[in-house]
């Protein structure tokens, strides 16, 4: 299910992670030659794709919400 992206943190290991509308992670990295997402790297890169929309398969799964206990809070939009 696709879910818009209002936020972002970085996880233990300093690697960011979106924070999804339905209150679930996914981690955002970028690693080529597998994953390219060059946006990450940058605030303003992440800020350009705050609203759009990843596949969240917890929300498939019906997993409960995730918690940022243990993250380190970098920017939220508010609905």
């Amino acid at each position: 299910m696709d879910q818009s992206i209002v936020g972002y943190h970085k996880d233990e290991s300093g690697h960011w992670v979106a924070e999804l509308k339905c209150g679930h992670f996914q981690h955002v990295r970028h690693d080529p030659p597998w994953v390219s997402r060059p946006w990450v790297e940058s605030k303003a890169g992440r800020d350009s794709k705050l609203g759009h929309e990843l596949n969240c398969k917890k929300c498939d799964e019906d997993a409960p919400k995730d918690s940022a206990t243990s993250s380190v809070s970098y920017h939220k939009i508010r609905n």
